[in-house]
């Protein structure tokens, strides 16, 4: 095994229309460059960015995430909101479900670990 290294700039970023039963507002391409996961499929590196708009989301992986451009916001199912800059850092825990709202467009480096992999028909 060696040490993988890897910058936003050198990235190849494939992209992605936003699920159109997700969007709440858009259409919003996103994009992500995964540069690393381990053998179980359990916990990757990366990173994504998106354009400007608002999708409803779900998370069954824990994420820690640096914004690394722009402004986002994301909102809880009761309505809490929690603004986020470029340079902060934040995790999103496994089950949180709500609003993504990028605000600007943005990027960011992402860590997902997922506690249990996806099934071969998730990935699908």
């Amino acid at each position: 095994m060696s040490v993988i290294k890897f910058t936003s700039t050198d990235s190849s970023f494939d992209s992605y229309p936003t699920p159109l039963e997700k969007q709440l507002s858009g259409p919003v391409t996103q994009y992500i460059a995964n540069h690393y996961s381990d053998p179980t499929n359990q916990f990757h590196v990366g990173f994504w960015g998106s354009e400007v708009g608002s999708w409803r989301v779900s998370y069954s992986e824990h994420e820690y995430c640096q914004l690394l451009e722009g402004r986002v916001e994301l909102e809880d199912d009761q309505g809490n909101k929690t603004p986020i800059l470029a340079g902060e850092h934040f995790v999103i825990p496994a089950g949180f479900s709500g609003i993504w709202h990028s605000l600007t467009p943005c990027k960011k480096l992402y860590v997902i670990y997922e506690a249990t992999p996806p099934t071969t028909a998730e990935t699908t």
